[in-house]
């Protein structure tokens, strides 16, 4: 075999070069189109997963994507809504305080960036094969918790009237009172509020239901003081106990309802009706929970024009607790509100802060399990609320406005809905004890 002189060898590692150089595009573009998102293999299980129960046909946002041809003309939208963090509705600061929650809609990070890559890359369609097996959403409303009951109706579904909110008119409350219908004790295991009707929705405010009724050992003459049961508002999804704890249904109970309508342009009738899951008769959760409204302000807000407010209220727990839920309510102009607890030693520990309020989603953040706040008796809940009555505020009507307390939706509150499961002394221990073993196995912190 003939060898090559230098010469000869200098042309051919050259031709090689060159070779590679030409080729090198051609790779780097294979790499780069196998990294690149396509809507059926990354982004459809994203929008199933976290945006779906939405954003399907006849459902309550303004468009379904749960097809390419039905997400592809909003790519651009998408993008800056996800970027920003604006949807899913998840306002949590991610920050401060607790960050594992039963129901976190929110995307991760790596999801939101797959998104973006795509949106990047022009939105491709990718391989049809690739696309993953349609969710099967019920044809009407459905009720959020079905599939963790075996797609079962709610065990009671109760009803208020039939009230019609003309296209223009001020806003209006139904207080009118219906009876439970409960014939012996029921323990409830989960509830959800919601408008009969997706047309319903456009005019519900929000609905609470407060339950009346004689508990047992109470003075015969002592009055039945309705107390919150359940509340619903735009985007809550219901109200599922966690395992052993529950609220209790008495014979002859009632549910006074209050339910806040506002115009839509529109005129719409409507009712809401509330569903109820029980524990099997006979099974007796350990714990009662009860779902508290915990002021910042109640009554008095004094918001003046074009200036961003506080206001601070302070509930003491009676008895050991813990923590189930935080819901922020505030109107228009409300901007952040977080959850402290100033313990009895004086330590102060902030529970949650949603920094970016947003009056269209009355979110409920529901604690994972391992990380509920205990918290022992005499501690303080305190509840910070801020209002923006500037033009920065998009959803302000009007920021040369003063502003007070009030029911319509062109007024202020500043409470949060927190359910709490208040518990004996021993009990806390035992709950302590729980979650001290629960540390020392994941690393999490009580």
């Amino acid at each position: 075999m003939r060898r090559m002189n230098q010469g000869q060898r200098n042309v051919a590692v050259g031709a090689w070069a060159l070779s590679a150089a030409l080729m090198l595009p051609g790779a780097a573009a294979a790499a780069d189109a196998a990294k690149t998102p396509t809507f059926t293999k990354d982004i459809a299980p994203i929008f199933q997963e976290k945006c779906e129960a939405c954003h399907r046909p006849d459902s309550m946002a303004p468009m379904s994507l749960m097809t390419f041809t039905e997400a592809r003309p909003w790519a651009r939208s998408i993008k800056a809504r996800v970027s920003d963090r604006q949807m899913p509705p998840w306002q949590i600061d991610r920050t401060v305080g607790v960050q594992k929650f039963k129901n976190d809609r929110s995307l991760t990070d790596d999801q939101v960036e797959t998104i973006v890559r795509w949106v990047d890359a022009g939105a491709p369609q990718g391989d049809p094969k690739d696309m993953p097996a349609a969710k099967h959403w019920p044809d009407d409303q459905g009720w959020n918790f079905a599939p963790l009951f075996g797609q079962k109706e709610p065990d009671m579904i109760i009803k208020s009237y039939d009230f019609t909110m003309p296209a223009v008119a001020q806003d209006a409350w139904d207080k009118r009172v219906t009876p439970s219908g409960i014939t012996e004790p029921r323990w409830v295991r989960a509830i959800e509020i919601r408008p009969e009707t997706i047309k319903g929705r456009k005019i519900v405010h929000h609905a609470i239901a407060y339950l009346e009724q004689t508990e047992p050992g109470a003075p015969a003459a002592a009055p039945a003081l309705p107390v919150p049961f359940m509340e619903w508002a735009v985007g809550k999804q219901g109200e599922m106990m966690r395992p052993d704890t529950g609220k209790l249904l008495l014979p002859g109970s009632k549910f006074h309802w209050d339910i806040h309508y506002s115009q839509a342009g529109e005129e719409i009738t409507n009712k809401v009706e509330m569903g109820i899951y029980f524990y099997p008769k006979g099974q007796e959760p350990k714990y009662r929970t009860s779902l508290s409204l915990v002021p910042a302000a109640l009554g008095t807000l004094d918001i003046r024009p074009n200036t961003v407010s506080l206001a601070e209220g302070f509930t003491v727990l009676r008895e050991a607790a813990r923590i189930e839920s935080f819901q922020p309510h505030m109107h228009l102009r409300g901007k952040a509100m977080m959850v402290e607890a100033i313990l009895p030693n004086g330590q102060k520990q902030v529970i949650s802060l949603v920094s970016d309020f947003n009056f269209n989603w009355m979110t409920t953040y529901v604690y994972a399990d391992e990380v509920a706040p205990l918290l022992p008796k005499g501690t303080i809940l305190k509840v910070t609320a801020w209002h923006d009555n500037t033009v920065a505020k998009k959803s302000n009507p009007d920021p040369t406005q003063w502003v007070g307390w009030g029911d319509r939706t062109v007024d202020e509150m500043a409470h949060a809905w927190i359910n709490i499961v208040y518990m004996k002394d021993e009990d806390f221990k035992i709950e302590q004890d729980k979650r001290r073993a629960t540390t020392s196995t994941t690393g999490l912190q009580p």
